[in-house]
C-alpha cells in the first residue's frame, strides 16, 4: 500500500537530529522524500532515519548547486531544513527565493531556539532547550542533578513531531488557499507545549516544583519503577484506585495499605513497602503474576529485549531492515497502510526531476 501521504513531495536538507526524523516519519507515511546531501556522503542501514528516502548529491557551494536544489524545491510541496537561522538565506535557498518559484511551498524550519528571539543564533542541543522550558528541572530524583532524558523531549517530541504536525496543517491550508508559508518549529516551543499538563497542575496547586513529590515524577508509590530480586526492574502505573486495588490484591497487600493510596503523607513509607515486596521475586516471576492484568504493570525491557516481547511481536512494533532491528512505522491506518519502508537509495537528480514531471537542469546527470 502507498500510505496516506502518497503523492506528497518533500525536499529535506540533510542534517542531524529532528529534521531527518521528521523526514523519516513523512516517508514512513508514504510521502516521496528526497534528501539533498553533500557529494560523497556515506550512509548504511544503521542510519534508520534515512529509510524510505531518495538521496540526491548536490554541492550547494558549487556552481550550479543552488539551481539544482531550486529545481527540486520548485516541484515540492514540503521542505524541511534544520540549519541555524540565516544559513538557507546565505545559500540563496531561503523562503523568499523558494516561494518566488513555488508560491504554494510549505517551508518547514527546525531549530532549537526558533527563528527569532535573543538566543536564536546561539548553538545548543536538546538538553539546553528542555532546560529553558522547565521540563528538565522536573525530571529525576530529589536532591540529584536532572538526568538527560535521552533526546526524546526536545529533538523528537517537541521538535520533529511538532514540525510534522505543522507541516501537514500548513499543507492542508495551502490546498485551499494555494499559498504556502513558513513553519517555525522551535524545540523550546515544543518542549514547553508538551509540558501543558504540568503547568496546569501547578496552577491548580496539584504540582510542586520539588522533584519526587508529585503524581508522575516518582513521588507516588503507585507510579514508579522498582528493582526485583534478580536486579532487573518492573514498572507500575496504578493511578486509579481500582487499578491500585488490583495491584495490592495480586501482591498480597492488606486492605489498609490499599486504602491509603492518596494520602501523600504516607507515600514515602508506602514506596518503601512496595520496594520490599518487589525485591522478593524476579522480574519474570512478577511478569507471570501481573502482566496482562489491570494492575497497570510492565517489565522494564532493554533495547534487546523489547523487540522480542510477545506483545511487540504480535503487533509488529519492530521490523528488521537489512539486518537492523528498528521501530516500525506508526501510527497504523485501516485503509491506507504504508508498506514496509525501503532502505535509503541514491538517485541521480535528473531521474528524480523526471519522476516529478520537471525538466533536468543543465548540471544534472542522467
Amino acid at each position: 500500500m502507498p500510505g496516506p501521504l502518497e503523492g506528497v513531495r518533500v525536499v529535506e536538507m540533510a542534517g542531524i537530529g529532528p529534521g531527518p526524523f521528521c523526514g523519516m516519519v513523512l516517508a514512513d507515511l508514504g510521502a516521496d522524500v528526497v534528501c539533498i546531501e553533500r557529494p560523497g556522503t556515506e550512509r548504511d542501514a544503521s542510519d534508520i532515519t534515512a529509510r524510505g528516502k531518495r538521496r540526491v548529491a548536490i554541492d550547494l557551494h558549487a556552481s550550479g548547486g543552488r539551481e539544482d536544489a531550486l529545481s527540486l524545491i520548485a516541484q515540492a510541496q514540503l521542505l524541511v531544513e534544520g540549519f541555524r537561522p540565516g544559513v538557507m538565506e546565505r545559500l540563496g535557498l531561503g523562503p523568499a527565493a523558494c516561494h518566488k518559484l513555488n508560491p504554494a511551498l510549505v517551508y518547514g524550519r527546525m531549530t532549537g531556539w526558533g527563528q527569532t528571539g535573543p538566543l536564536s543564533g546561539a548553538a545548543g542541543h536538546d538538553i539546553n532547550y528542555i532546560a529553558l522550558t522547565g521540563a528538565l528541572h522536573a525530571i529525576g530524583r530529589p536532591g540529584e542533578s536532572p538526568p538527560p532524558p535521552l533526546n526524546y523531549v526536545g529533538d523528537y517530541g517537541g521538535g520533529a513531531m511538532l514540525l510534522a504536525v505543522g507541516l501537514l496543517a500548513a499543507l492542508h491550508e495551502a490546498q485551499r488557499s494555494g499559498r504556502g508559508q513558513v513553519v517555525d518549529a522551535a524545540m523550546t516551543d515544543g518542549a514547553a507545549l508538551l509540558s501543558a499538563l504540568f503547568y496546569g497542575m501547578k496552577a491548580a496547586g496539584r504540582w510542586s516544583t520539588q522533584r519526587g513529590e508529585n503524581l508522575l515524577d516518582g513521588g507516588a508509590h503507585f507510579y514508579d519503577s522498582y528493582a526485583c530480586a534478580d536486579g532487573r526492574f518492573i514498572s507500575v502505573g496504578a493511578l486509579e484506585p481500582k487499578f491500585f486495588a488490583r495491584l495490592c490484591e495480586l501482591c498480597g497487600l492488606e486492605d489498609e495499605f490499599c486504602a491509603g493510596q492518596m494520602d501523600r503523607s504516607r507515600w514515602p513509607l508506602m514506596k518503601l513497602r512496595l520496594a520490599d515486596v518487589f525485591r522478593t521475586r524476579t522480574r519474570d516471576d512478577w511478569c507471570a503474576l501481573l502482566e496482562g492484568t489491570d494492575a497497570c504493570f510492565a517489565p522494564v525491557l532493554d533495547w534487546d529485549e523489547a523487540p522480542a516481547h510477545p506483545h511487540n511481536r504480535a503487533r509488529g512494533t519492530f521490523i528488521d531492515l537489512q539486518g537492523v532491528v528498528q521501530p516500525a512505522p506508526a501510527p497504523r491506518f485501516s485503509r491506507t497502510a504504508a508498506a514496509q519502508p525501503m532502505p535509503a537509495r541514491v538517485e541521480p537528480l535528473a531521474r528524480v526531476l523526471e519522476g516529478w514531471g520537471a525538466a533536468a537542469t543543465a548540471g544534472a546527470e542522467a
